[in-house]
């Protein structure tokens, strides 16, 4: 009782803080008016990886009202007009190969639990519907992303049930190879390349994320595999938390050639604050930030536009973009730069709502075909933790088990590329 009470007090203590602040700047009373008429929705937050490493996921020993070590808390949250958040399910990639399920799963639950224990806040989301009603009752929509192809293990069966389990996304590689895809640091030259970008499987991965309606996250993979996805996808993808690499070149930023591919395919790049994304040094500030929106929008339009944060995923954030309450004060600098109403509320949620739609149409287009059960050729996953049930055993001369199934794989593509086109 005491921690709600504090909460609203803290509550009051903002609204009358933003009221005077906005008193001074009429661009910030603008961008308060955006936010209550369109929701920010936010496409990568870690709070729930900092709930792991702070209390090992025990929620009933965290405070979400009076926590101050996180730059994400319920006050920050309210002061920031945060209307809809995809919560990152991320474990690192230590995991895999060894309990990456596992411990995904539990990043997922403490997402529910949130929701569970400050249904006052958070609202369980989705779907775009979902969204828009969190939106209506004055709650922060609460979705899930899982970042990182290696924690579904490489398993379709697996994909499908954290789907079931309300993710909407994933990101198909984190900062290592998996099995089936390449990672942003092969373009560094500091991993190898082991699949020439996506494995046969691995697009694979992407068509049933289609057929399932979970957004394909081209965040952390190489140049080739975002070329690769962009081919294949039969739906928008989604850049879940990366700036433009014409004003920052590192490689977990976006160029300008798949800004304009993202254009084409109607797809949606969600700006990352993390300053070494931003200026690629340890220093930024939040015209830094803006820069990339203005970029953005030159090379690819207003319609592709998102805000990807990535809070309490990073060590440094911008000047002026401390934790999630600042944010309005980076929508007041767009229209300070003179982006028009409908420009800021397209990168506000109304591109990501879109993309969603869109995601949802494909998936509801698809719900006749049947769900893709040719596994990964065992010897591409065969590791002293993996069993090889189901698998035939492989004959003694060698090589045929994976002969055999990468041709299934490639006849399951190529079908499906068929059924699709006809």
């Amino acid at each position: 009782m005491l921690s709600k009470v504090i909460s609203a007090v803290y509550f009051l203590l903002c609204v009358t803080s933003f009221v005077f602040t906005s008193a001074q700047d009429p661009y910030l009373t603008k961008a308060l008016q955006l936010m209550s008429e369109t929701p920010l929705i936010d496409g990568h937050n870690d709070l729930p990886w900092q709930l792991r490493k702070l209390n090992n996921n025990q929620l009933n020993q965290v405070d979400l009202n009076t926590i101050n070590s996180t730059h994400t808390s319920i006050p920050k949250i309210k002061e920031g007009r945060l209307g809809a958040q995809f919560w990152s399910a991320y474990v690192p990639c230590t995991t895999q190969y060894k309990d990456a399920v596992r411990q995904t799963i539990e990043q997922i639950d403490v997402v529910h639990r949130m929701c569970q224990k400050y249904p006052e806040t958070f609202m369980f989301a989705t779907s775009s519907q979902d969204i828009m009603e969190a939106f209506r009752l004055n709650k922060t929509a609460s979705l899930i992303g899982v970042e990182g192809g290696h924690s579904i293990d490489s398993s379709l069966g697996t994909l499908r049930m954290m789907y079931q389990l309300g993710v909407r996304y994933l990101t198909l590689t984190h900062s290592c190879n998996t099995p089936w895809a390449d990672n942003w640091r092969v373009d560094t030259g500091t991993d190898p390349s082991e699949h020439d970008g996506l494995s046969p499987f691995g697009k694979q991965v992407v068509l049933e994320m289609n057929r399932l309606g979970m957004l394909v996250d081209l965040a952390h993979v190489t140049e080739k595999v975002m070329n690769q996805a962009l081919d294949i996808s039969k739906a928008p993808v989604i850049f879940s938390h990366s700036s433009a690499y014409s004003v920052c070149p590192h490689k977990r930023n976006v160029p300008d050639d798949i800004l304009r591919r993202v254009n084409q395919t109607r797809g949606i790049v969600m700006v990352n604050f993390y300053n070494d994304y931003v200026t690629c040094s340890p220093f930024a500030n939040l015209s830094n930030v803006a820069d990339h929106f203005d970029h953005i929008k030159t090379v690819g339009g207003a319609g592709i536009l998102g805000f990807g944060g990535d809070y309490d995923g990073v060590t440094r954030v911008p000047v002026g973009l401390e934790d999630v309450s600042k944010v309005p004060h980076l929508v007041a600098e767009l229209l300070r730069r003179g982006w028009t109403d409908e420009e800021v509320k397209a990168a506000l949620g109304e591109n990501l709502l879109r993309v969603l739609r869109e995601v949802e149409e494909v998936r509801d287009s698809l719900n006749a075909t049947s769900p893709d059960d040719v596994p990964i050729p065992y010897d591409e996953v065969q590791n002293s933790c993996r069993t090889n049930y189901g698998y035939p055993d492989p004959p003694e001369s060698g090589g045929a088990v994976h002969v055999f199934s990468t041709a299934a794989l490639l006849l399951t593509l190529t079908l499906q590329g068929l059924i699709t086109s006809a």
